[in-house]
């Protein structure tokens, strides 16, 4: 059986994460696509995560591909977040994360029956069908299409009451009947998803993306990053021809025959934003965030919570960025002393980021007193 180090392993995630170096001639869609969806929750750290990948891309670049050109869609992801995809993998994606059993869900009373999540999701998917809507014109749409029960204001969502019919919103863009569309003023915007056909089961290719860039892991691993039971990603590793290696010294799975890792040890200096993809999926979460790492730069075991400095392929501190204008103070708070070599490469980031943001970038190595992202 083949032994993998974590040094090997970290070196060959950074490179297929584009991170060892820019993408080269590759499409924002083509990064997206390695990266298993860009984390969008906070809109700027999507355009960091993709800009950071890509010679010469800025934000304007990331909101072309996404609203203009179409080859990006923002919808609901793994562990029903939002992401960023790449619009060619949309039916790929469907497949699988339809194909995950229902959760819990609310309690009696609230829960929605499955036809009354059927009749919800058939109106969200006629309605966008005609026009973009923001949230609260789909609400008014879909409770005439379905009936009063779902307007129910019985959700409870930050000191306010949602319409009972939001619980599935996640469910309609999991079955394909919406994606995000730009934002109207302030308010967020819903559209109808691009039409494709689904395939009989999505779970083959997600592994298989999965596996390339996220390998070696485990189905248990697997499952924690798409938010599904064990069972069901067992069953979705079963779906392709994977083989055993020994990772750290545990067993775990690649690609059959996808064993290969680069020459030299993982090397350079990278600022990630919140919730990059890289470090959500990265496991075992002890070997990429050493030491202090643990403490500091983690939410209670859970990553992406806090930007993060990466050094060598693990996690040497956190940053933060704050905009005033144009002008855009970056704080870095290193975790152990950085080599001359290593200061000039975060200065080269700090710039990156500024250009991809559109801004003034203006660095300070000192605390970051910014709390954790909820």
């Amino acid at each position: 059986m083949i032994e993998l180090s974590w040094p090997q392993v970290s070196a060959r995630r950074l490179e297929r994460a584009h991170l060892a170096a820019p993408a080269g001639d590759k499409s924002q869609a083509a990064v997206v696509a390695a990266m298993c969806g860009a984390h969008a929750q906070v809109m700027s750290a999507a355009e960091l995560s993709i800009g950071l990948r890509l010679d010469g891309v800025t934000r304007a670049h990331v909101r072309e591909a996404l609203w203009g050109e179409g080859t990006l869609v923002k919808t609901h992801g793994p562990r029903g977040t939002v992401h960023l995809l790449p619009a060619g993998d949309l039916p790929m994606w469907l497949g699988a994360l339809s194909s995950m059993p229902a959760g819990p869900g609310q309690p009696d009373g609230i829960r929605l029956t499955a036809e009354q999540t059927d009749q919800v999701v058939q109106a969200v998917r006629d309605v966008l069908s005609v026009a973009d809507m923001t949230i609260d014109e789909l609400s008014d749409a879909v409770v005439a299409a379905t009936g009063p029960w779902a307007g129910d204001l019985v959700m409870p969502a930050f000191q306010t009451m949602w319409p009972r019919w939001r619980q599935v919103m996640f469910v309609a863009a999991h079955r394909g009947a919406f994606v995000f569309g730009p934002v109207r003023g302030r308010k967020v915007t819903y559209r109808a998803a691009p039409a494709a056909p689904l395939p009989p089961d999505g779970r083959a290719g997600l592994v298989r993306s999965y596996l390339t860039a996220y390998g070696p892991a485990t189905p248990a691993q697997f499952a924690q990053w798409i938010g599904a039971p064990v069972r069901w990603a067992a069953e979705a590793f079963a779906s392709v021809e994977t083989e055993e290696v020994l990772f750290d010294g545990s067993p775990a799975r690649v690609l059959a025959g996808d064993t290969a890792v680069p020459d030299g040890p993982p090397r350079g200096v990278r600022l990630l934003p919140y919730f990059d993809a890289y470090l959500v999926a990265g496991r075992p979460r002890e070997l990429l965030y050493p030491g202090p790492a643990w403490q500091r730069a983690l939410s209670g075991g859970q990553a992406g919570n806090f930007p993060v400095l990466l050094v060598d392929g693990v996690v040497r501190g956190v940053w933060h960025q704050r905009r005033s204008g144009s002008r855009i103070d970056v704080t870095v708070e290193p975790l152990a002393g950085l080599t001359a070599a290593q200061l000039r490469e975060l200065d080269d980031q700090v710039e990156r980021v500024g250009e991809i943001l559109e801004g003034r970038p203006r660095l300070t190595i000192g605390p970051v007193t910014v709390g954790a992202h909820a």
